[in-house]
Parts: C-alpha cells; structure tokens; sequence
C-alpha cells in the first residue's frame, strides 16, 4: 500500500493484476503472457495460484510460448499464423506446487 506501481517488483505486479481480475468475481480470467518477464520462482508461485483458482472453479485462459508453462494446463490449444494446429487434453498436468518445490530445493532456495 505504501508503494507505487513502478516501486514494486515483477511478481507483485503480476499478483496486484489478478487480484485486480478477481476483485468482481469473474467467471474467466484472460492472462496474456503473465509470467513472460518473471523470474522462474515467481512463475512457478504465479502457476500454482492459477492452478488454485482453476481448482475453485475459475476457468483461466494462459497465453505463453514456453511449452513447460504450457504442460501445467489441463488443455492446451497450440496456434500458428491464427490457426488451430493442435487441440490437446492433457489428463495429468504438472503441478506447479511440485514444481516449484522441486526449483527451490534444486537451487537451494528458501521458500
């Protein structure tokens, strides 16, 4: 609260916009490249919350290019030159939660 804008780090950022997305209760959430300029903790921490919600209900909508990204969602709509070129379910996504866990003991990272 003490902060403008420009003072805050990425990852706030990021989180400021979803609780921005969240505050009327949405039924979707539209998130275009939300985690391109992160750091890879704070998109693993951004993927579980998106997962989290996905989990309550909300139907979230990802945009990325970064296929790991891509394999924490439970379907994945690959597009190329604005055509559809593949439509897969994905029966067992990454858990961004394990993920994450697995990042920070890899790189010896308190949490």
């Amino acid at each position: 609260m003490d902060h403008k804008p420009n003072q805050l780090s990425g990852g706030q950022q990021q989180r400021v916009a979803i609780a921005r997305a969240l505050v009327n209760d949405p039924v979707m959430i539209l998130a275009d490249e939300a985690t391109g300029n992160l750091d890879t903790k704070t998109t693993y921490e951004i993927m579980n919350l998106f997962q989290e919600l996905n989990g309550k209900g909300k139907t979230i909508v990802f945009v990325t290019h970064e296929p790991d990204i891509a394999a924490m969602s439970k379907r994945t709509i690959t597009l190329r030159d604005g055509l559809i070129i593949d439509d897969s379910i994905i029966k067992e996504p990454q858990k961004a939660s394990k993920v994450l866990s697995e990042f920070l003991a890899n790189n010896n990272i308190a949490q």
